[in-house]
């Protein structure tokens, strides 16, 4: 994009200051809260189509939306999208739509699973990241996937959100098992087989006939047999909003674009926006190709849109970081200010928006400030449980406020 572009986009940008006084807020000595706000172009259709939509969900009470929000650790956590997908289903209790996608992290071995689910499964399970040089299975939308291998495994879940209620009736098991082994599902002492199979798209379809909260997922694996689980989407086709967040610690933006089913899986969800998190491993190294990094996501964008033409883009700007230099010494990372600024390009590019994380946290060097008010992890590069919960927080407001803006034009 030529330079002229990107400065009038700039100069377009959409500003929403929070009525709430910087003074009254925790932590107003680094949080920058006036800047916290959703930035894009006014005239955006892309961003107005979004709004417009979510508006007519929340008067007529029909219809979805669905979000997907997609990075690295800080979405593996789990912490920030819960908060996120909180905020937004007690703004509107009566629009409380499915859970949507979720994973069994920790049926492998010192893998974190999202404090949200419960998972249980006594066998032990190979996993497969995206983040790994070579995948031992095809890797789909959620980047990662857990293998049961020459003996019977059960995978129990449980939702453990006691804030929202997400009643599920139907759940699609994304997996595959080159021995044709087909999964069962336990809930309430029943035992059922899928309702419907898709060898085309690894998908088995359970209807369950009433909700649950609860389930165990049978794997029926006899020795020289083995069962890939890649996703599991839990659904109630509900009207309302769906907030699926995809995570795998470490990934960078190259890494979802080798996982080969990545479109296919997509297509299951049709996101009507993107929450981009990703960018703070990509920008982790001492050399930092600005160009490349770009490239990527207008190729990840580009894979989005042949599943929805019409879908909306929210970029997350890194979070300030700092490097381990030696022994209990640390230096800061300034590829965050060369990140952000490839963000709003990005935003310029593909008629998205920008939050602007780095600046309202408090710029460069503001992550150390965060670690000595409990908020960050000693690595400065993580935050705390209560640090995640508060980027939440600030992101979900400037959402809000902006589709606040929109509604009162």
């Amino acid at each position: 994009m030529k330079r002229s572009h990107l400065l009038i986009f700039m100069a377009l940008l959409v500003t929403m200051p929070l009525c709430i006084n910087a003074q009254e807020q925790p932590y107003h000595n680094f949080i920058r809260y006036s800047l916290n706000t959703l930035h894009y172009d006014s005239a955006s259709p892309s961003i107005n189509r979004l709004f417009d939509r979510w508006e007519n969900i929340v008067e007529r009470r029909q219809g979805n939306i669905n979000i997907v929000h997609i990075g690295g650790s800080h979405v593996q956590a789990g912490s920030l999208t819960n908060t996120v997908r909180c905020n937004l289903m007690a703004d509107n209790p009566g629009l409380v739509g499915p859970r949507g996608m979720i994973f069994p992290y920790s049926a492998a071995a010192k893998c974190n699973n999202p404090a949200d689910y419960r998972v249980h499964c006594p066998q032990k399970m190979i996993l497969t990241r995206n983040v790994y040089k070579e995948h031992t299975y095809p890797l789909g939308l959620c980047g990662i996937a857990v293998t049961a291998s020459d003996t019977v495994t059960e995978i129990a879940i449980q939702v453990n959100e006691p804030r929202v209620d997400y009643a599920t009736n139907r759940l699609v098991l994304l997996g595959h098992s080159d021995q044709g082994i087909v999964p069962r599902l336990r809930f309430d002492n029943r035992e059922v087989y899928p309702s419907y199979i898709d060898n085309n798209t690894d998908r088995y379809v359970f209807n369950l006939g009433q909700t649950v909260d609860s389930f165990c997922l049978v794997l029926p694996c006899r020795p020289g047999d083995q069962f890939t689980v890649s996703g599991i989407l839990l659904d109630n086709r509900q009207p309302g909003f769906t907030y699926h967040s995809i995570g795998v610690n470490g990934a960078s933006v190259p890494d979802y674009l080798r996982c080969q089913n990545f479109v296919r899986d997509l297509r299951l969800l049709h996101p009507d926006v993107v929450i981009f998190g990703i960018g703070i491993n990509d920008a982790a190294g001492n050399t930092f190709d600005t160009a490349a990094f770009r490239q990527n996501y207008l190729q990840l964008v580009d894979s989005i849109r042949s599943v929805n033409p019409d879908c909306a883009f929210i970029f997350i700007t890194n979070n300030d970081s700092y490097r381990k230099t030696g022994r209990r010494r640390y230096k800061v990372n300034p590829n965050g200010l060369l990140a952000r600024d490839v963000f709003y390009r990005l935003a310029a590019d593909t008629d998205g928006a920008v939050w602007d994380q780095f600046e309202v946290m408090g710029g460069l060097h503001s992550m150390e400030k965060w670690m000595k008010a409990g908020l960050a992890q000693k690595d400065r590069v993580h935050f705390t449980t209560a640090g995640y919960q508060l980027v939440g927080d600030l992101f979900y407001q400037a959402l809000d406020n902006a589709i606040k803006k929109h509604r009162s034009r």
